[in-house]
């Protein structure tokens, strides 16, 4: 879902977010990630996120050990653009994502989650909508999704995927793919559009190729 605040360069985002660190979650620019919070840290980040620029740092950690495990260095910056609440003290929330991130270093704000110092120079592409299109080999993407989807008995819908642009559709499909979290983290990682539809259509025939080694394709 579109954003009514339009970010258009790394200077339009705070140098400081709070930080969401969950494996296996990705988020890409102009992606909708929905997410279900329950943590009384997490709740107190969105309150304080709702209360101010409803801006959320998304970043996996490196292990799931300890109350603050290591972070990786890659993460992806999103601004709160669906929010409701359950009932039974927890939140539904949808991320857009606006820009990757490196993280430069964590910060101490007193608060019960993690706040990060955290730089977007290095991905000012993220800001250009579409960029790249034009050099995902489309007929790939569609040709391994097809295989995938019939290999594991899943309904799509064709009519949504053919009208999708390539930026949503390699964007999309990466964020729901159920790979873990490196698979997870290379994608973010990947340096453009291209890299990442050859990246993930690679992780999806290797899947398929299944644990003996023979590989599902379709005639």
């Amino acid at each position: 879902m579109p954003s009514n605040v339009h970010y258009q360069r790394p200077e339009d985002l705070p140098d400081v977010v709070p930080v969401f660190p969950l494996a296996g979650a990705l988020l890409l620019p102009r992606g909708n990630l929905p997410l279900n919070i329950f943590e009384p840290r997490y709740l107190a980040m969105i309150d304080a996120a709702l209360a101010g620029d409803r801006l959320v740092g998304m970043i996996q950690p490196t292990s799931e050990t300890g109350a603050a495990p290591p972070l990786e260095t890659v993460g992806c910056v999103g601004r709160i653009t669906e929010w409701a609440e359950t009932g039974d003290g927890r939140y539904h929330i949808t991320l857009t994502g606006i820009s990757r991130f490196r993280l430069v270093e964590e910060t101490t704000h007193g608060t019960p989650y993690r706040t990060c110092r955290v730089s977007t120079a290095a991905f000012i592409t993220d800001f250009e909508p579409r960029r790249g299109e034009n050099d995902v080999d489309r007929a790939a993407i569609l040709e391994t999704l097809r295989a995938f989807t019939e290999a594991r008995a899943i309904e799509v819908d064709w009519d949504d995927i053919e009208e999708a642009p390539n930026e949503a559709l390699v964007n999309a499909l990466s964020m729901m793919s159920p790979y873990g979290a490196r698979e997870k983290q290379a994608l973010l990682e990947a340096p453009d559009l291209k890299t990442r539809a050859e990246l993930l259509t690679a992780i999806t025939e290797i899947d398929l190729a299944g644990p003996d080694g023979t590989d599902i394709t379709v005639q």
